[in-house]
Order: C-alpha cells, then sequence, then structure tokens
C-alpha cells in the first residue's frame, strides 16, 4: 500500500457554537490539508471525537469528506470498537467504495488479553472487504498490543497491511519494523516521534499536528523518507513545542485552538471534552507568531 506512506492526517470533525458538525469548516480543513500536501485523510478516527457522534452523524461526514476529496487523495476510515461482534457486522454492512482501508482501534475498556486481541483482530480482518491498520495506543485503550501480536496478525492475517502506533515507544517501533514481514506499514501515532519512526525504518504517519501545519509537517516526513535528515529534523525540532501545546489540555482541543487560530474553524468541543483554555490559546498564537507558521 505505497500510497498510504508519508503523512496521513487524523481529521477533527469541526462544530458550530451550537454543537452542531460545521461542514463548510470540514471542506475548508480537507482543502488545506490537500494544497498544503498531506499525502492521506483519516475520517472518524478519535480525533474526530467520533464517540459524540450519533451513527447520523458520522455517515454525513463520510459523505462530505468523500465529496470533497472528490477521488484526490486516498481515504482511511477509523472503524473500531470493543464489542467484536457489533463491529465486524458493521464492517460487513458499511459501503467502504471511497475508502483505501480501515484503521481499526484495539479494543478499549474490556482489555483483553493478548490473545483475546488476536482473537478480535483475525474477526475483523475477516469482515472487512477492505486492507486493515492495527491501531495501538495503550493511553487510550488501557492496553497495549505487543509487538510479538501485530506481528503475528500480520503473518496470519494477508490484509492486515499495516499498524499505527501510538505507545510512544521508539525501541517497540524498532521491535516492529525488524520483525514485520515484507510491505507491513509500520506507521507513528505520535507526532513526537514520527521522523524518528522514519529514522529506523518506518513509513510515515497518522498525525493530528500534521492537520494544523501541513506543509512543514508532510515535507518534514517526505525528506526523511528520502534520506535528508539534516533538513528533516531541523523541522522536527521547530514543531516540537507545537506537538506539545495541542497535547497539553488534551486531544482534539488543541489542535482545533491552532485551527481556529488559522481561520479554519472554531474550537467548540463537544463534552466530556473541553475547549483550549485562553492561555493555552495565546500559547499556540505565539508560538505560531514567532514561527512564521
Amino acid at each position: 500500500m505505497q500510497e498510504l506512506k508519508g503523512t496521513g492526517v487524523a481529521l477533527i470533525t469541526p462544530f458550530n457554537e451550537d454543537y452542531s458538525i460545521d461542514f463548510d469548516a470540514l471542506a475548508n480543513i480537507i482543502e488545506y490539508n490537500i494544497e498544503g500536501g498531506t499525502d492521506y485523510l483519516v475520517i472518524l478516527g478519535t480525533t474526530a471525537e467520533n464517540a459524540t457522534l450519533t451513527a447520523e452523524e458520522q455517515q454525513a461526514v463520510i459523505n462530505k469528506a468523500v465529496a470533497i476529496n472528490a477521488g484526490r487523495v486516498p481515504l482511511v476510515l477509523g472503524a473500531g470498537g470493543n464489542n467484536t461482534a457489533a463491529l465486524t457486522e458493521s464492517l460487513k454492512k458499511k459501503d467502504l467504495s471511497a475508502f483505501s482501508a480501515v484503521l481499526s482501534v484495539s479494543p478499549y475498556y474490556n482489555r483483553p488479553s493478548q490473545a483475546g486481541i488476536f482473537a478480535h483482530y483475525t474477526q475483523v480482518a475477516k469482515a472487512s472487504k477492505l486492507p486493515v491498520i492495527l491501531y495501538n495506543v495503550p493511553g487510550r485503550t488501557g492496553s497495549n498490543v505487543l509487538p510479538e501480536t501485530v506481528i503475528k496478525l500480520a503473518q496470519a492475517e494477508s490484509n492486515i497491511i499495516g499498524v499505527k502506533e501510538a505507545m510512544g515507544d521508539l525501541t517497540q517501533m524498532m521491535r516492529l519494523v525488524k520483525d514485520r514481514p515484507e510491505g507491513f506499514l509500520v506507521l507513528s501515532g505520535d507526532d513526537m516521534i514520527a521522523l524518528p519512526t522514519v529514522s529506523v525504518g518506518g513509513e510515515g504517519v497518522i498525525s493530528v499536528l500534521g492537520q494544523g501545519l501541513p506543509e512543514i509537517f508532510s515535507n518534514m516526513i517526505r525528506e526523511g523518507l528520502n534520506g535528508n535528515f539534516a533538513a528533516a529534523y531541523a523541522k522536527h525540532y521547530k514543531l516540537m513545542r507545537a506537538t506539545d501545546l495541542i497535547f497539553a489540555e488534551g486531544n482534539p482541543a488543541g489542535i482545533k485552538a491552532l485551527l481556529a487560530y488559522k481561520g479554519l474553524c472554531k474550537d467548540t468541543v463537544r463534552l466530556p471534552l473541553m475547549s483550549a483554555t485562553a492561555a493555552l490559546k495565546q500559547d499556540i498564537a505565539t508560538y505560531l507568531q514567532d514561527n512564521g507558521l
């Protein structure tokens, strides 16, 4: 899946002040990312506040994103859950014709064993009409999908094509790169170690920050993939402060504040999340101004 190398971004769902979906802002953010060089878009990931969207709203977001993208860049659909039977049934029924792959987070809250995670994903792989990218994010799920489980899944199911690894542990990332089957994608799910992941042999990132600063971020990853690490790391160190800021009060409050500063959307989030504080908004504005971004 060469098309899913480089920089993918986990799109937010922008809201109006009355908490309805702001479809014009969604269109603006998609255009901004395509023009900025983002390689592909991830729809309805965690950053999209998927847990607070109704099924009808989720479908409306899909419809709008597909229409605005109009086939210009690949699309990946977030499709995870902790009820294996419900998730697999949903995948069988869903129209996935506009997407290149599904991104499926490991089961959250019920914290299965490695054997349970393996069994869950084998069912997902069999149910999905599209290639599946595993998503390991222990900070949200409460369990770590170990590298040996990922490799075992990659070997067992031909349409499990990659992993978005968000443990934030470069050693774990290197174990994945070292032991994976040929062609299996190792993607960072952690903006701070996106370029280090490329440095050790990974294929790129599914980013939060990238949607707010697509040009510099996607160029950083592109330069890394091309082996131009001096130029890439210059950008990486420039962006480290931005990464700290957008996650300082949780995701997606920070990235929405950055996008709001750029005039692309409002900073509204749905409860139980809270919008960024005035202090964080000022820190983000100061950073962007000081760095010409």
